[in-house]
């Protein structure tokens, strides 16, 4: 009943304005709210602005921590009493379709009541470290938490929000799989990602990685359904001379029929990459069978790398990877191990009978 007679009174309360000598308030209107009364059923005019901000709109954290997304309110002028406000927090994953695709509710909240929905059941609480604090807490951070995150304070008719955006530490990649290049659709690239424990990269997360230096002339699918790729030295074979630095760009691609390499995006590992001290050089299966002896499994291609940028994994010797390539991370360039820039070294996909060396995970 409540609900219906929210709409009635605002009106009713719009034209008392109209016709008296009221002051005009920033928000355009007053509000009525029979739940944030006195306490005795009295009803009262609230001329007050509802304040809702977040001192840093942009939080960047490591896989696998603990993260908290700021997100504060007040009233202009301040209230005595406390009043009965409601707290929504939304999300837009970082691989959403645009700015005003459908948000993903986390959680919402009302006094000590609470629900959080989804992937964050469980994995999310309000942090209320002090009067206004409605600050997001975020448990055991995964590949698939990025994105933009909406807390929206409601009170009464009356309700703002703010946005903080989510990003995680971690490394692009270009990939292609034993097939070749250019050969991965787009459901196909999200697959190829996944299995080397990353997810297809966003176009921020290419640009950051082009800033840093990434140079590749071999476009792959984004996350937003684009083909591109970053050059840092232009040339010829790669969108010509007279192009400026940058990413170059194919734009939106038919998802099923174009076909692609893909970049890839992994964050700091949970557990160790290592170079298995091994008495002798292993075939493929030997290599895999060799890690689980050892208490581990054969890392992927996303685990290699990002070993190797954020734990400085540094060994001049190519082992198997999970995917049937074989590489070996540089973080020390030095004679006899590849170019003169870091990097992960690739030796593409040998045949799985020869020998080499092999990097496990645990």
């Amino acid at each position: 009943m409540l609900s219906l007679l929210r709409p009635l009174l605002a009106i009713w309360v719009s034209f008392l304005i109209s016709n008296e000598a009221a002051p005009r308030y920033s928000n355009g209107f007053f509000y009525q709210d029979i739940t944030n009364g006195d306490g005795n059923g009295e009803i009262y005019f609230n001329g007050v602005r509802l304040r809702v901000e977040s001192l840093q709109p942009l939080v960047s954290a490591a896989r696998g921590s603990n993260v908290t997304l700021p997100c504060y309110y007040h009233y202009e002028p301040e209230i005595n009493g406390p009043r009965r406000t409601r707290v929504k927090w939304s999300w837009l994953p970082a691989n959403g379709a645009g700015r005003n695709a459908d948000e993903t509710d986390v959680m919402v909240a009302m006094g000590n009541r609470h629900r959080s929905y989804g992937n964050f059941k469980g994995r999310v609480r309000l942090r209320r470290a002090e009067p206004g604090d409605m600050s997001l807490v975020i448990n055991e951070l995964n590949l698939n938490d990025t994105g933009r995150y909406r807390c929206e304070v409601i009170d009464g008719l009356e309700d703002e929000s703010v946005t903080v955006e989510l990003e995680l530490r971690g490394v692009v990649f270009p990939y292609h799989g034993q097939k070749g290049r250019y050969q991965f659709s787009f459901l196909e690239a999200q697959r190829a990602c996944e299995e080397q424990d990353s997810t297809l990269a966003t176009f921020e997360q290419l640009f950051t990685a082009w800033e840093e230096g990434l140079d590749w002339c071999n476009a792959g699918w984004l996350a937003d359904g684009t083909a591109q790729y970053p050059i840092t030295t232009p040339r010829e074979a790669c969108g010509g001379t007279d192009l400026a630095p940058g990413l170059r760009s194919y734009g939106q691609r038919q998802r099923h029929l174009h076909r692609f390499d893909a970049f890839c995006f992994s964050a700091a590992p949970k557990g160790t990459v290592y170079f298995l001290n091994h008495p002798q050089k292993l075939n493929f299966t030997e290599a895999v069978a060799a890690c689980v002896q050892d208490g581990g499994h054969i890392a992927n291609v996303g685990q290699l790398y990002a070993a190797w940028r954020f734990m400085g994994l540094d060994h001049c010797d190519a082992g198997w990877l999970a995917d049937g390539s074989v590489r070996y991370p540089i973080a020390k360039v030095r004679p006899n191990c590849g170019p003169s820039e870091p990097g992960v070294r690739s030796s593409g996909f040998p045949p799985q009978h020869q020998k080499y060396s092999v990097y496990c995970y645990r």
